[in-house]
């Protein structure tokens, strides 16, 4: 006998009469006509060789083979009822699982506090795993499953295969010391070109957004520094008259580490659109779905190194 010459309304059949006893209550149950379940009926004794019930005293009985199938059968019905048809569920409160995101420098500092801060309360037994790789093998990893989410300015994400939320926008700050010696508390134009700038190029995109912006506006600055690394920023800006522009929540990482002042660039800045991402192969899990609606509901529409007076509506 091949598998293929079965399917499940025949298992559920062999299972139902067993329970009823009759042909026509069978059927019912099964919310088919007489009919078509005489019919199954039919194709199990060919497949088997066997009469498997047959009507003894206005009932229909199990022959030994139909008894035998009796366990079997309910085992099979019983294991894709549980494991199969039975959609995974996910209890935050008891699950242990760790969430893995891909996201920039901005992505961590500006969503992992208040992340954290959630988890703690809302799924106590989870945590998170942060990673930053090229573009080429995050798509991967996402497609494989390594990672669960991507967050934060991720401009290349085009494919049908992968979904997307924008959660808020963020702006732009420049950012001198805070003794620099001709920028104090603002800065105009002229003082922004005849400056001395300080510029990071790594991996990360979001910088790409100013550098293009001063690209367009044809913005002929005094670049003294290039460098891949934001954590050194703070003490340059601070002891030295470099200025730089960076993400809002950089600088005020920034600010809370050096004696440096933030300033409304002189120049429009487009906004850093921060986003989720997630492959359509963890659409529909639970687990990655709760995560992905406890996001919208910490960050949808509200920059969070904002001050809760000035919160940004997109």
């Amino acid at each position: 006998m091949d598998i293929r010459d079965l399917d499940l309304d025949m298992l559920v059949l062999i299972d139902t009469l067993h329970t009823e006893g009759s042909v026509s209550a069978a059927a019912k149950r099964m919310k088919t006509s007489q009919p078509n379940a005489s019919f199954m009926l039919g194709k199990l004794r060919e497949l088997f060789g066997d009469q498997l019930f047959v009507r003894t005293g206005g009932a229909m009985r199990p022959t030994a083979l139909g008894s035998a199938l009796k366990d079997p059968v309910q085992r099979v019905i019983a294991t894709i009822k549980g494991e199969i048809l039975q959609l995974p569920t996910f209890d935050p409160l008891s699950a242990e699982r760790t969430f893995t995101i891909s996201s920039s420098d901005l992505g961590e500092i500006v969503l992992l506090p208040d992340l954290l801060d959630t988890l703690r309360t809302e799924a106590p037994r989870c945590g998170i795993s942060m990673l930053s790789m090229p573009f080429e093998a995050l798509k991967d990893a996402m497609v494989s499953g390594d990672v669960d989410l991507a967050a934060g300015y991720f401009p290349d994400f085009y494919s049908h295969d992968f979904f997307e939320r924008k959660l808020f926008e963020h702006p732009f700050v420049c950012l001198a010391s805070a003794t620099h010696p001709t920028i104090q508390g603002s800065i105009t134009l002229q003082q922004f070109l005849d400056a001395e700038h300080a510029v990071v190029i790594q991996e990360g995109r979001t910088q790409e957004i100013f550098e293009k912006s001063a690209a367009m506006a044809g913005l002929q600055r005094r670049i003294s520094l290039i460098t891949q690394h934001f954590m050194s920023l703070p003490a340059l800006i601070a002891r030295t008259s470099l200025i730089t522009v960076v993400p809002r929540a950089v600088g005020r990482w920034y600010q809370d580490k050096e004696d440096i002042q933030l300033l409304e660039p002189p120049v429009p800045v487009p906004l850093i659109e921060i986003k989720q991402f997630w492959h359509r192969r963890v659409q529909h899990d639970p687990a990655v779905a709760w995560f992905r609606k406890l996001m919208e509901r910490q960050f949808l529409n509200r920059d969070p190194t904002n001050d809760p007076s000035s919160t940004v509506f997109l």
